[in-house]
């Protein structure tokens, strides 16, 4: 079983079926027998050791090429668990200059319990040395950033990570599996949000994390404590959206290509930041590192957040919402509210400004969120 679309349907399916049912039962049950199990093997839903939650681990270790893997909560439930099982009062992470505001909140937050990161200049390897300290333990990473898709030299992460004894993360929500496997390259973790192109359909919050089987039970004593677990329905959604990923990443890598090529051309619009485009900063990198260049991309408009609004307020089929990877395709200006908890500096020193507009390519027909798109581009247009 080597083709992902496979995988998605049949890894970890339990055998023999369960009164013949196709798809994996919904065990609706708090608590399971005991046979002598261990603690954290009890069957348990806190503990996340249900029959849902077997399969999905198992199935998401596979689409990941991995030895083992977690289902969680949410993102930041994958997140927290895995930062701290690695780190501890007295040690330091290295991250990169641009993450996700939730991750950039929790890294904030721990430091009052005694743990330090420093951030460093994603594109520049020579630069992150400098950065390492004797209590240094991890490197945390993004594939694709969050919101303007830029795309580090993920490699030398690897390299550096393993150079200096530290463990490598990273959070590969924007590529999903379909697009990039971290565990491949060489990664020690790789986190996501499963709410986003792994469930794909915008009615679940979930996250996984992958890896070795050796630090996912270690993460997984730390996620049973926080209590950061998945509901069994919820698992059951989850695994029903990951049986599509083969199928509709391809669908939003190509049509936000079209998309992108569209407001590059657009007189109206001043920026556009999708790596498939040949003029990324990071288009070759991304050619060489990623299967798809993901349903994710970003520009500005000409002239103030008037215009942005305005164009915002006239497109009929994107819903203006936060988060992104389900079939509706999602729009909204990060400023506003994906990082409105940064402050205007902090958000100008990443490069977000308050006219960039996000947009999550659904799966919607291309020619209609082109047309949708032009209608709003005119009716926002000055004059």
């Amino acid at each position: 079983m080597d083709d992902l679309k496979t995988k998605s349907l049949h890894a970890g399916a339990m055998r023999p079926r369960i009164g013949g049912a196709i798809t994996t039962p919904i065990f609706q049950s708090s608590t399971f027998e005991y046979h002598g199990e261990d603690y954290h093997d009890i069957g348990y839903i806190r503990l996340s050791t249900t029959p849902n939650h077997v399969v999905l681990g198992e199935r998401i270790a596979a689409l990941h090429n991995a030895e083992a893997s977690l289902a969680t909560g949410s993102g930041m439930a994958a997140i927290s668990a895995a930062i701290l099982t690695i780190l501890s009062t007295g040690d330091h992470l290295i991250v990169q200059d641009c993450l996700y505001g939730g991750t950039t909140g929790l890294l904030s937050s721990l430091k009052r319990f005694g743990i330090d990161h420093t951030a460093v200049d994603a594109q520049d390897p020579s630069s992150w040395g400098a950065a390492r300290r004797e209590s240094t333990r991890a490197i945390y990473f993004e594939t694709l950033t969050n919101p303007l898709v830029q795309l580090a030299d993920l490699k030398a992460v690897v390299e550096f990570a393993q150079e200096h004894g530290l463990v490598s993360i990273i959070d590969n929500t924007f590529a999903s599996p379909v697009n990039f496997q971290p565990i491949v390259v060489g990664f020690d973790l790789a986190i996501e949000s499963a709410t986003k192109y792994m469930g794909g359909h915008s009615d679940i919050c979930a996250g996984c994390v992958v890896g070795s089987r050796k630090r996912i039970e270690e993460i997984k004593g730390t996620l049973d404590l926080l209590g950061g677990s998945l509901d069994p329905h919820a698992c059951f959604l989850l695994e029903r959206g990951l049986k599509t990923i083969g199928l509709r990443v391809p669908h939003h890598n190509a049509s936000a290509m079209r998309v992108a090529e569209f407001l590059s051309a657009h007189p109206m619009v001043e920026k556009v930041n999708y790596p498939g485009l040949p003029d990324h900063p990071q288009h070759d990198r991304a050619q060489q590192l990623l299967d798809g260049f993901g349903g994710m991309l970003s520009f500005e408009l000409r002239g103030g957040t008037e215009i942005a609004d305005q164009f915002l307020g006239a497109l009929k089929l994107p819903a203006v919402a936060v988060s992104l990877g389900g079939a509706e395709s999602l729009i909204v200006r990060p400023a506003t509210a994906v990082h409105a908890g940064l402050s205007p500096q902090e958000r100008i020193a990443t490069g977000i400004t308050d006219r960039l507009i996000r947009f999550s390519v659904g799966l919607e027909e291309t020619n209609d969120l082109l047309a949708d798109f032009e209608t709003a581009l005119q009716a926002a247009e000055p004059g």
